[in-house]
């Protein structure tokens, strides 16, 4: 199936669960005494939850969903459906108090029925989560604790949802509302399995040895990974893979990297982390030896999605991690197309990969274009920030064919497609990846 069609057809499907619990609710006759205002927040509620409940299979890393949008698009899609749906929530009781103003005894923590309690603690849950997420980094918390608390979190608000929905009775009555219900909490637990246990489980059977720890320019380290008992993963060079070092599969202290090395070297796999902060600042103290484990390969920052005459890659800092995958590939196949790169770093001596860049020059139909925003006196090339004028220099004729990958921090992502929305190309042939959502 091709990708658009296959990604309309996960869309129409989430619309589905979406609206299920909503359609099923008009289903039956209306509990007495409950006017329309009370049965609308009610679905309005059940769609939140729905939504909520969405999530476990969103952020699953279920590679048949997420393919055909990419990590940025799937966790973007996630971080604002999360947000809708805790909208849809609050105003299921908010209607509710505002309809039905007697209602507002309910609140009372010493005398409404333990059901009402749930709904709270479910409410109060998904409050904390949202915000926790929004403002993490204003927040400084630490992204392994977040990711911990965020799951656990999730799990509590979905739980308590669900008592609360069969505490208040109205809306599992009959064989179709609670089997309807039974099947969905069913598979919210497939997920929370197939993720926790199931997957790992598998990742515990094919584990990888760090063989070496290569210290690039630009404190940035590269992981050289061998395959321990199995033949190793293939990937497509641009893809990414979830790390866990010197843990178990199992433990939640696992973190996103692409892979630099080429894709066409099946025998051992090459991770390169820039330093910062948190888990990525200890890694040139892992010793050689130590085991880990990867969960992958994903994304779709890849030139294999993309056929066209020429490439461009438009990169910032360690965003040359996907790229230098792309190009060790391309060299490795004898790429003879047009390639053009524009990589800016702070200074000369901070540009990762730049005697291989230099070396793959002369392998590949590559030009490299480094721009420096602190350059010495002395230096001779581009200065300053990526920009349209910059680009207009060196892009070629064909430019509105080629294809374009940007990857770099994001306000240098919203810089470069908005330099080249100014130079006239157009926005689909751009490919980007950030990890910011993750």
């Amino acid at each position: 199936m091709r990708p658009l069609l296959y990604g309309t057809f996960w869309i129409g499907i989430s619309l589905a669960i979406i609206i299920a619990p909503f359609l099923v609710l008009l289903i039956g006759p209306i509990p007495p005494g409950r006017g329309f205002w009370r049965e609308f927040s009610v679905g309005l509620g059940f769609m939140g939850l729905s939504m909520m409940g969405l999530q476990f299979f969103l952020t699953g890393r279920f590679k048949y969903l997420t393919s055909p949008y990419g990590i940025d698009v799937v966790y973007h899609f996630h971080r604002q459906i999360s947000t809708i749906a805790f909208a849809l929530i609050l105003l299921h009781p908010l209607i509710i108090f505002i309809s039905t103003p007697i209602t507002l005894s309910l609140l009372n923590p010493i005398s409404a029925p333990w059901w009402m309690g749930s709904g709270t603690a479910a409410l109060l849950a998904l409050a904390i989560l949202i915000l926790t997420s929004i403002k993490r980094k204003e927040l400084a918390i630490r992204y392994e604790p977040w990711r911990l608390t965020h799951g656990f979190l999730s799990i509590v608000m979905v739980a308590l949802s669900v008592i609360h929905i069969e505490g208040v009775g109205y809306y599992v009555q009959g064989p179709l509302k609670r089997w309807f219900w039974i099947g969905l909490v069913i598979t919210w637990i497939f997920s929370l399995v197939y993720v926790r246990i199931i997957k790992p489980i598998w990742m515990l059977k094919r584990p990888y040895t760090i063989e070496e720890i290569i210290r690039e320019r630009g404190k940035t380290w590269t992981l050289v990974l061998r395959p321990e008992g199995h033949l190793g993963i293939s990937f497509k060079p641009g893809q990414f893979a979830w790390l866990t070092v010197g843990k178990s599969p199992f433990a939640i202290r696992e973190h996103p990297f692409s892979f630099s090395s080429s894709a066409m070297n099946s025998e051992k796999v090459e991770i390169s982390i820039k330093e910062l902060g948190d888990f990525t600042s200890t890694i040139g103290e892992i010793p050689p030896g130590t085991r880990a484990y990867l969960d992958a390969p994903y994304g779709t920052f890849t030139t294999d999605r993309h056929t066209a005459p020429g490439y461009v890659f438009i990169v910032g800092g360690v965003g040359i991690s996907p790229i230098i995958s792309i190009l060790r590939t391309l060299a490795d196949r004898h790429e003879k197309r047009s390639l053009l790169l524009f990589y800016s770093s702070k200074t000369w001596e901070e540009v990762t990969f730049r005697e291989e860049l230099e070396n793959l020059t002369r392998r590949l139909n590559l030009r490299v274009v480094h721009t420096l925003t602190n350059p010495a006196e002395d230096w001779e090339g581009e200065r300053g920030r990526i920009s349209a004028e910059m680009m207009a220099r060196y892009l070629p004729e064909n430019r509105v064919d080629c294809e374009y990958f940007v990857c770099g921090p994001d306000p240098m992502q919203m810089a470069v497609k908005e330099a080249l929305e100014e130079l006239g190309l157009p926005l689909e042939k751009v490919q980007s990846e950030s990890f910011n959502y993750i």
